[in-house]
């Protein structure tokens, strides 16, 4: 293996780089702080994204009608009952966008976040049409003093898809927002899924060249699911054929297809996530901890031989 990540893994870890940077194993404590979104509330469009049920991701104790320090507080407890080595705690504003808002709210509420004992950074899950000059400016005046990342909800290069999905942006939109992220000196991650409808295993495979040329500090994956009360339930059990859902080791040949084009430097948080079955409405469930998906594909790439960014220079 020509490039040497940390651990000895073969793909540039965002738990290692979070344990090389805190001294111990890191836990994002989420929150719920009650945002909507755009394509939510009427202003762009109503029902959010397509294949999108918050409650299928949001832990227990995350519930808007409670405050951030006490989401917080309680989130801490809990991971620290679940995850003894976890010392080091990042807020993280994860249900819908969470840059929604004027700019003074906002800072109200991360400053809140970051007065909590324990939290060393904010992760702030959003849009890229949820930010503006001003909101970058003030979160980059936070940024110099904790950890901080924005995570921009990419889900697809494609045009087409996001309208299919209905996010109510552009892929450009999603282009400038990590450009100017970054050029606030602001790390910026981004999320994608995989095996949404219309997009052909080509074309899933080929947004590797396209997301590795944008400066992102680090980037996480989902295969499609089906959750429960969303559009694509729905249409699911209309027309099943119309979905191209993965198998586990389909999913898995692919990812690492995926990853071999990607650019090393990005920190790869995760490659897949199963959710919780009571939320699942049908296709293919993989009946596996997240941890045990990355223990196969991690023992498919040592098989394999590969790593990530084994032909990223000989595409770039």
């Amino acid at each position: 293996m020509n490039t040497v990540f940390r651990d000895n893994r073969r793909f540039n870890s965002l738990a290692a780089y979070f344990k090389e940077k805190f001294g111990s194993r890191v836990q994002k404590v989420s929150i719920n702080a009650g945002f909507s979104c755009p394509n939510r509330d009427g202003k762009l469009s109503t029902g959010g994204c397509s294949y999108c049920n918050n409650k299928a991701f949001n832990p227990s104790y995350c519930k808007p009608e409670k405050s951030i320090s006490q989401q917080i507080i309680e989130g801490i407890e809990f991971h620290k009952k679940r995850y003894e080595s976890a010392s080091s705690f990042l807020a993280y504003f994860q249900a819908f966008s969470n840059t929604y808002s004027d700019v003074d709210s906002l800072e109200k509420i991360y400053k809140e976040a970051l007065s909590i004992n324990g939290i060393s950074g904010l992760i702030i899950g959003t849009r890229p049409d949820c930010i503006n000059n001003d909101k970058l400016e003030m979160i980059a005046k936070l940024a110099k003093e904790k950890y901080l990342v924005i995570e921009y909800g990419i889900e697809s290069c494609y045009n087409k898809t996001l309208e299919r999905i209905n996010r109510g942006h552009t892929f450009q939109q999603t282009i400038e927002a990590i450009i100017q992220t970054n050029k606030k000196g602001i790390l910026t991650g981004g999320h994608m899924v995989f095996g949404l409808p219309g997009e052909t295993r080509n074309e899933m495979l080929n947004q590797a060249e396209i997301i590795s040329s944008l400066p992102l500090h680090s980037v996480k994956f989902h295969q499609l699911q089906i959750f429960k009360n969303t559009k694509f339930e729905k249409e699911f059990i209309s027309n099943p054929q119309k979905f191209n859902l993965f198998d586990l080791e389909e999913y898995i040949e692919f990812i690492i297809d995926f990853t071999e084009r990607l650019n090393p430097d990005f920190l790869i948080e995760r490659f897949a996530g199963e959710g919780p079955p009571i939320y699942i409405a049908g296709g293919k469930r993989w009946g596996l901890r997240n941890d045990e998906i990355l223990n196969k594909i991690e023992k498919r790439m040592h098989e394999r031989e590969t790593w990530q960014g084994k032909y990223f220079s000989k595409i770039y």
